[in-house]
């Protein structure tokens, strides 16, 4: 049977009926070409029926399937699989060319909605490769090593019959979802909680974190930030090491886990932030092996750099420039906010998406990059259009300017405080580091927009607060960092002052209560590391959590916090915060020495003031009120409770 005449055919009627497994962007032009491919390469081909999306596109209700790939330049090829016990030679599974000569098409019938269909691509008769949009990977290598309490009855990879990653398709795979009417929290109002799946529950399962979310109700956080969980390669990752962008990874759950968990984070009023590695893909990626050399590196590749334009570059580098690139992005964005109802991304090395070749030089990496801005404001742009209130979080460490350039179009990027907050909760200000802290506040930065930055301690990529106290921390006389207590409560005043600031604040998991492994030299750094749950058993990390738990929910709940008039002092070793609004007043205050200190605080009006963590109150008969502190005591006084 003549699989594209039939389709010719009947094509009224099967567009009707016709469901995607993929939801492409506007720029998808019906043809599935990605926009720039103009010329006329093969006038005898036939393109891609109107309305097809790239990967697989089911029509009459599943029975039958599109397959439709990008893969310029190539000579032939052929869809191999279940349907066709692998046959590399059948010639009846051999695609169509598309008349600009860029994509590869098929219809298959007689399919089962309801049943697993494992397939690959087999180009130019010598490489096998699964496809970029597909939802579900089967490896030889690695599944074996996934438990079947994570993922149950995985489909049996067809051992004998191929070689590589192959793909999974499958028409029905329904989810009802709980939570149709989730609203945002505002950006101002953002507190996030980065977390690994792997370390935070043991099972390393979406259904068991799920179980989870009263502990971050109770610690009032109002986002979860997942690492990476599109496939990598591997099992045992923290994820930066991607190959398949529309798959989740199999070693967390199923797919209707991982939606199930985004589900329940949303009827807790919970956003879940996608953290993406767009800079780069690994080598198992098809994307990468359809342009490669002898040695598996970029070559004439659509998407891919041969040579990385920057020195922190791993894997292959995405060229950002390339039409290619863009309109995988926009398809890999657009898939996961529609499809899994994300809302939000955190840009993993965002400072990369560069074609301005800075080679090993540090220093010019991080100079203004025109270039950049634009591909970035070209992103932020289309993310907008799909859902102007998705969040757009860049980890960039450039200048202040690009940074600035780019808060002002609504992006938010990380901002890592870590050394100036080791330095204060360790107690030290000399030549070793700096226990500066204004970097909270944007004003420094010379930003407008005062709810761009994403300020932080703590992160998957440094050292943890309580372990440098334990290891390093500060002493005098009989007061000593090292000592357990003394640093769990010079953490509480870290946390006092962090979500003091305006702007949008992240908790790296469980520094909320004290955790003190160390991220270790880099070949442990991506070890896993035990959740040690046994610590919310120790009364003094009991109260940390409490601290944290009190910040994050008078952050959430009282505007003072995210007023833009204020003071601070955050250079010495009593630092101070005074933010004004006309709802309340907050006076904020804590000694980082590791000696007492007497100092003057400057306080905007007379009268009682509420120490709102002890609930006692002082009376403030001037507006300079004089104040002797111990070594890691701090207050934050308030003109009227805080909610």
């Amino acid at each position: 049977m003549n699989m594209r005449n039939l389709y010719l055919l009947f094509v009224g009627a099967l567009l009707i009926t016709a469901t995607s497994c993929k939801k492409t962007p506007s720029s998808n032009n019906g043809s599935g070409n990605v926009p720039g491919d103009t010329t006329k390469t093969n006038p005898t081909g036939k393109d891609v029926p109107s309305g097809v999306g790239d990967g697989v596109t089911f029509i009459n209700g599943g029975k039958s399937a599109i397959f439709n790939l990008y893969a310029p330049n190539k000579k032939s090829v052929t869809l191999i699989g279940d349907f066709s016990s692998w046959s590399t030679t059948d010639t009846k599974y051999a695609m169509t060319n598309s008349v600009d000569g860029t994509r590869w098409w098929i219809q298959i019938d007689g399919l089962d909605p309801n049943t697993e269909y494992a397939y690959q691509y087999y180009i130019d008769k010598s490489l096998k490769v699964g496809d970029p949009y597909c939802e579900k990977v089967l490896d030889p290598n690695n599944d074996k090593y996934i438990p079947t309490t994570v993922y149950p009855n995985l489909k049996a990879y067809p051992t004998g019959k191929t070689t590589g990653i192959v793909s999974v398709m499958q028409a029905n795979q329904p989810y009802t979802w709980k939570n149709t009417s989730f609203t945002r929290p505002d950006p101002k109002n953002l507190v996030v909680y980065e977390l690994l799946v792997r370390d935070f529950v043991a099972t390393h399962s979406y259904k068991t974190l799920t179980d989870t979310l009263n502990y971050m109700k109770r610690l009032g956080v109002n986002a979860i930030e997942l690492m990476p969980f599109n496939e990598f390669e591997g099992n045992d990752s923290w994820g930066y090491n991607p190959n398949y962008y529309f798959a989740p990874d199999k070693y967390y759950g199923t797919k209707n886990d991982l939606k199930a968990f985004i589900d329940a984070c949303h009827g807790a009023g919970i956003a879940v932030i996608q953290d993406i590695v767009l800079n780069h893909s690994f080598g198992s990626s098809p994307m990468v092996q359809m342009y490669a050399d002898a040695n598996g590196v970029p070559l004439n590749n659509p998407w891919y750099n041969s040579t990385p334009t920057h020195p922190y570059n791993v894997g292959y580098q995405f060229n950002h420039e390339s039409a290619a690139t863009k309109y995988f992005v926009k398809n890999v964005l657009k898939f996961w906010t529609s499809e899994y109802k994300i809302d939000g991304f955190r840009f993993d090395l965002a400072k990369g998406f560069t074609q301005t070749n800075s080679g090993t030089d540090v220093n010019a990496w991080g100079n203004y990059d025109a270039s950049r801005v634009a591909i970035w404001k070209n992103y932020n742009n289309y993310i907008k259009s799909l859902d102007p209130k998705l969040y757009v979080i860049l980890e960039y460490f450039a200048g202040n300017q690009e940074e600035g350039e780019l808060a002002n179009e609504g992006m938010m990027t990380w901002t890592n405080l870590s050394t100036p907050g080791e330095q204060a909760t360790m107690g030290y200000n000399d030549a070793g580091g700096s226990w500066d802290i204004s970097g909270l506040f944007y004003d420094g930065y010379g930003f407008t927009n005062p709810y761009a930055l994403v300020a932080y301690f703590e992160s998957h990529d440094q050292e943890r607060l309580q372990y440098k106290n334990g290891m390093y921390g500060n002493a005098s006389g009989t007061y000593s960092v090292k000592d357990l207590p003394t640093g769990l409560k010079r953490d509480e005043m870290g946390a006092a002052f962090m979500f003091s600031s305006p702007g949008p604040k992240m908790v790296w998991q469980f520094g909320e209560r004290g955790y003190d492994v160390t991220i270790g030299t880099d070949d442990v750094k991506l070890q896993d590391k035990l959740p040690h749950w046994e610590y919310m058993n120790d009364v003094n990390r009991q109260h940390l959590f409490k601290v944290y738990s009190q910040m994050i929910n008078w952050k959430k709940n009282n505007a003072v916090f995210t007023s833009t008039n204020f003071k601070y002092s955050l250079g010495g070793a009593v630092k101070t915060i005074q933010m004004l609004d006309a709802s309340n007043n907050i006076e904020v205050v804590g000694n980082f020495g590791v000696t007492a200190a007497t100092t003057t605080i400057t306080f905007p009006s007379t009268g009682t003031w509420i120490d709102n963590f002890t609930g006692t109150t002082i009376n403030v008969t001037s507006l300079t009120f004089t104040i002797t502190l111990a070594p890691g005591e701090y207050h934050l006084y308030s003109s009227s409770p805080l909610k």
